[in-house]
C-alpha cells in the first residue's frame, strides 16, 4: 500500500463545544460537523435536518424547454425514446424516467448503448434503429451534453432531441430542442452536483408541474434515486444528501422485485440498508450488466412486474458479477506481475500497462486498484484487433484528464474528468503515450500529489466508548464528502498481535497510560505486517458497535498505521527522490549525497537483515530494524539495491512491500563496485546539475 499524507482536519473544540450546547447535540457530533466544513449552526442544522424541500426543478437552465417538450409528446401521443447510459446512474436514471413516462399513459421505449461495440453516449448507429422505430423524440439521461453530431443527425432525420445531463458541457452546446444541465454557464440553480438520476429527478419534478407533490415521487423513485447518485460517487451533501437518505428509507419496502432478488443476492437486509450496502452490493451488480453482457437486462429488471422475469434477470445479473469479479482479479494479477517483472513502470509518476484481450468491461476497476495500491495515477489498456482500449483513475490533485489531453494526438477517441479518463489508440502508439503521459506530469510546477489520510480528529484511547458510534447515524448517510468518521490514537504501544481468522487477520493489542485497547486488522498476515510488539505507532481507526453476547461491544478497525515518531512527508519525499534516481533522471550533488551510504550504513542494515533472519513486511518499517542507526528511506532504498546486485540479499517486492532473506557468502562483496552505487557516487563527485 502507497504511504500516505496523514492529515488531522482543522476543527475547534471549544466552538463545537459551544455549538452543541446550543443544539442539544454530542460535543464529538459537532466536532465531525466540523471537519465536514459546517461551522455555522444554521448549516449544521441544514446538514443534521430531515426535511426533504427541494429547489425549484425550473431553476435548472433549460429544463423548462425539457419538461415543456416532453408534456408536448405525451399529449399527442408521439413515441418517445429514453436513452440512458450502461451504468448504475444511467441504468436508475433511464428506469426511473420510463417507468414516470408510462405511468403517465405515454409511448415510451429505452436504449442503453452497449459498452463494447457502442461505448458511451449517444451514436448514429442508435439513432437509425430509433428512427426504424418510429420515435419522434429522443430524451437523454446521464449524457448527452457532447453529442453535438449525434444530436444533429437526429434532427436532419426528423427526430428532436431533448438533453438531461450532469456532465460538464463544452463550449458548443448541442442543437436540441432543450438542454438541461445544471453545470450550463450562468445557471442559477442552489444545488448542482447532481448525478444524472438526479437531474432525471428534477425533470419528473418539472414534468408535474406546480401541483407536485414531492413526498408521493419520492415514494416512487428515491429508491432508484439514492442507487444512482451512490453509483455515481457524487458529492452527497444538498439534494443528494435528501435523494439518498429518503431512498435508503424507501428501500427496505421497495416494490421493485428486481430490486428485492438483487438484496437477498447481496445480503442487504431490507431492514437497515447503508450507502456502503447499496455502493459495494447493488451498484456492482448493476454495472456488472453492462460490463458483461446486454446492459439493458438491468433496466428491464428494475421495471419489471412479473416475479418469474424480475427473479431470472436478478439472478443472471449476479452471475455476470461473479464472473466479472472472477476476470477482475486475473487482470489485476496480471497487471501486478507484469509491474513486478517490469518494475521501471512502477518508478513513472503515471503507471501504463496493458495486455492482449482483457476485457475491456473491467479495466477501469482493475487501475482503480492500481492507483489504490501505489499511490499513483494508472491507465490500463486491453489490446484488442490493433487497438488499445484503456481506462484511467487518478489521485486527489492530479488531473488525469489533463494530461491525456496533452497527448490526444497520438488518440483515436478520449474523454472523462479529472479523476478519470478513458481512451482508445492503435496499439503502436502504447510506448509513446507512456513517454509522452509521464512527460507531462513531468513538466508540472509542482511533485506528483501523494494519497491524503484524512482523520476526523484524535481521540484518548480512555476515551474510547461503545456509544460513540451512536452518534454517526446522524450523520448518515455516508459518502463522497462525508466519509465515515475516522480517529486517531497517538503514541500507542503495541503489547500483543494475535492472527486470527485462518491467519488472514490479526488482532492487534495497544496500550498508552496504564488503557489497554484491542484492534483488528482485516486483510493482513502476520509476515506481511512488519511490525513488532514493543512499536510504538500512531493508528487511524473505524469505530462501529456489534452486538456480542446480547450486549453492545465497541469494535475498533485499523485503516491505516505508522511510527509515531516518522514524518510521512519525509517518507514521501525519500521515495520520489529515489524513484527519480530509478527513472534516470540526473540528481543534484546534494540529493546523491542524502543517498550515497557510508559504510556503517551497510553494516547497520545487514546486521538487522541478519539478525531476524530476512525481513517481509512495508520497507518504511524496516528503517525502525536497524539498531543504533536511523536509516532514511532516500539512503535504504539504495543500499538494498546494492545488496541484491551483490547478491548479499534476495529481494521479491510488490511496491513497497518487501520480502528480503539473506544470501549465505563465502566470499567478501565489494559493494562499491555496484551499479547504484557508482551512479551515486558519480552524481555526489560531479556536483550535480
Amino acid at each position: 500500500m502507497a504511504i500516505m499524507k496523514w492529515k488531522i482536519l482543522p476543527h475547534d473544540s471549544g466552538a463545537a463545544l459551544k455549538s452543541a450546547e446550543r443544539m442539544g447535540i454530542p460535543p464529538l457530533l459537532a466536532i465531525l460537523l466540523q471537519t465536514r466544513g459546517m461551522t455555522e449552526d444554521d448549516e449544521s442544522k441544514g446538514f443534521l435536518s430531515t426535511d426533504t424541500r427541494f429547489s425549484d426543478p425550473l431553476l435548472i437552465p433549460g429544463m423548462e424547454a425539457a419538461a415543456g417538450r416532453i408534456n408536448a409528446a405525451l399529449d399527442s401521443f408521439e413515441k418517445i425514446a429514453v436513452y440512458g447510459d450502461y451504468d448504475a446512474d444511467g441504468i436508475t436514471a433511464t428506469a426511473m424516467l420510463y417507468s414516470y413516462i408510462e405511468s403517465c399513459g405515454g409511448n415510451v421505449i429505452y436504449y442503453i448503448p452497449d459498452r463494447e461495440s457502442e461505448g458511451y453516449g449517444m451514436n448514429t448507429g442508435a439513432v437509425d434503429k430509433l428512427k426504424e422505430q418510429g420515435v419522434n423524440l429522443i430524451v437523454t439521461v446521464d449524457n448527452g451534453i457532447t453529442s453535438v453530431e449525434e444530436i444533429a443527425y437526429a434532427k436532419s432525420l426528423g427526430i428532436e432531441t431533448v438533453v438531461t445531463d450532469h456532465h460538464r458541457p463544452r463550449e458548443v452546446l448541442p442543437q436540441a430542442y432543450a438542454v438541461a444541465d445544471p453545470y450550463i454557464k450562468g445557471a442559477g440553480c442552489p444545488f448542482k452536483d447532481f448525478a444524472g438520476v438526479g437531474v432525471a429527478f428534477k425533470l419528473i419534478m418539472a414534468l408535474e408541474g406546480s401541483d407536485c407533490d414531492v413526498t408521493s415521487l419520492l415514494e416512487n423513485y428515491a429508491d432508484l434515486a439514492a442507487i444512482g447518485t451512490i453509483g455515481d460517487i457524487v458529492e452527497l451533501r444538498g439534494e443528494n444528501r435528501m435523494l439518498v437518505r429518503e431512498g435508503l428509507r424507501f428501500m427496505g419496502r421497495t416494490d421493485r422485485l428486481g430490486l428485492k432478488a438483487v438484496m437477498e443476492a447481496a445480503g442487504i437486509d431490507p431492514g437497515s440498508v447503508t450507502a456502503r450496502g447499496v455502493l459495494f452490493g447493488i451498484v456492482p451488480r448493476i454495472n456488472a450488466a453492462g460490463r458483461i453482457g446486454s446492459p439493458d437486462r438491468a433496466v428491464r429488471m428494475m421495471i419489471s412486474e412479473d416475479p418469474e422475469e424480475a427473479g431470472a434477470l436478478a439472478a443472471e445479473i449476479c452471475e455476470d458479477n461473479d464472473y466479472r469479479r472472477g476476470i477482475e482479479e486475473e487482470i489485476y494479477n496480471d497487471v501486478i506481475d507484469i509491474l513486478d517483472k517490469n518494475p521501471a513502470f512502477t518508478y513513472d509518476r503515471v503507471i501504463v500497462a496493458g495486455g492482449r484481450d482483457w476485457h475491456p468491461g473491467v479495466i477501469g476497476i482493475v487501475a482503480s486498484r492500481v492507483t489504490e495500491k501505489l499511490g499513483k495515477p494508472c491507465v490500463i489498456f486491453s489490446f484488442m484487433g490493433g487497438e488499445a482500449r484503456g481506462s484511467g483513475r487518478s489521485v486527489e490533485g492530479f488531473s488525469l484528464f489533463e494530461a491525456v489531453c496533452a497527448c490526444k494526438d497520438l488518440l483515436t477517441k478520449f474523454g472523462g474528468h479529472p479523476m478519470a479518463a478513458g481512451m482508445s489508440m492503435p496499439e503502436e502508439n502504447i510506448n509513446e503515450f507512456r513517454r509522452r503521459i509521464n512527460a507531462y506530469a513531468a513538466s508540472l510546477p509542482e511533485p506528483m500529489p501523494a494519497p491524503v489520510l484524512n482523520i476526523d480528529c484524535m481521540v484518548k484511547p480512555e476515551k474510547l466508548s461503545v456509544d460513540i458510534p451512536s452518534y454517526f447515524k446522524y450523520l448518515e448517510p455516508f459518502g463522497t464528502c462525508n466519509p465515515y468518521p475516522l480517529f486517531g490514537l497517538r503514541s500507542m504501544q503495541i503489547s500483543d498481535i494475535t492472527p486470527v481468522g485462518g491467519g488472514k487477520h490479526l488482532r492487534v493489542s495497544v496500550k498508552r497510560g496504564g488503557c489497554t485497547v484491542r484492534c483488528m486488522r482485516f486483510a493482513t498476515t502476520l509476515r506481511e505486517f512488519g511490525y513488532a510488539a514493543g512499536d510504538t505507532v500512531d493508528l487511524a481507526v473505524a469505530l462501529t458497535a456489534k452486538e456480542y453476547n446480547g450486549k453492545n461491544t465497541l469494535s475498533i478497525v485499523i485503516r491505516a498505521m505508522k511510527f509515531s515518531d516518522d514524518k510521512t512527508s519525509d517518507l514521501i519525499n525519500g521515495i520520489n527522490l529515489y524513484e527519480k534516481l530509478k527513472r534516470g533522471e540526473e540528481l543534484t550533488a546534494a540529493e546523491a549525497g542524502a543517498m550515497l551510504p557510508l559504510r556503517e550504513d551497510f553494516a547497520a542494515v545487514y546486521r538487522a537483515l541478519k539478525s531476524t533472519g530476512g525481513y517481509s513486511g512495508p520497507v518504511e518499517v524496516f528503517t525502525h530494524r536497524v539498531r543504533n542507526a536511523r536509516i532514511s528511506l532516500e539512503k535504504l532504498l539504495p543500499i538494498l539495491d546494492i545488496f541484491s546486485e551483490c547478491g548479499l540479499v534476495r529481494i521479491k517486492k510488490s511496491a513497497y512491500t518487501y520480502n528480503m532473506e539473506i544470501i549465505p557468502q563465502s566470499t567478501k562483496a565489494d559493494l562499491t563496485g555496484s551499479a547504484t552505487y557508482k551512479l551515486l557516487n558519480k552524481y555526489k563527485k560531479a556536483g550535480g546539475v
